[in-house]
C-alpha cells in the first residue's frame, strides 16, 4: 500500500465524517438560518465527495442546486417566518 493510496482513504474517511457532523448539525440546531446554512454545507461536502469518486457532472450538479440553489431558497423562505423554532 503505497502512500497515495493511504491518503486517498483518509481523505474519503475525512469528508464523509464531515458529512455526517454537518448532517447532525442540522438536525440539532434551533435556529433555522444556522440549519440551511449547515445543510448547505452537507450538500457542499456531498458535492465533494461525488468528485473524489470521479463524477465531476454530479458533483457540479449538486453543488449548484443542492449548495446553492436550495440554501438560497431555504433563506428567503425563512425571512418571511420566525428565525428560531419555539416548543
Amino acid at each position: 500500500m503505497d502512500v497515495f493510496t493511504l491518503l486517498y482513504d483518509m481523505l474519503h474517511l475525512m469528508v464523509l465524517l464531515s458529512i455526517v457532523i454537518s448532517g447532525l448539525m442540522v438536525i440539532s440546531m434551533k435556529d433555522l438560518i444556522s440549519a440551511s446554512i449547515a445543510s448547505g454545507a452537507c450538500s457542499l461536502l456531498v458535492s465533494l465527495e461525488f468528485f473524489i469518486l470521479q463524477a465531476p457532472d454530479v458533483a457540479i450538479a449538486e453543488a449548484g442546486v443542492g449548495a446553492a440553489l436550495t440554501t438560497a431558497i431555504f433563506i428567503f423562505a425563512i425571512k418571511g417566518t420566525r428565525r428560531r423554532e419555539e416548543h
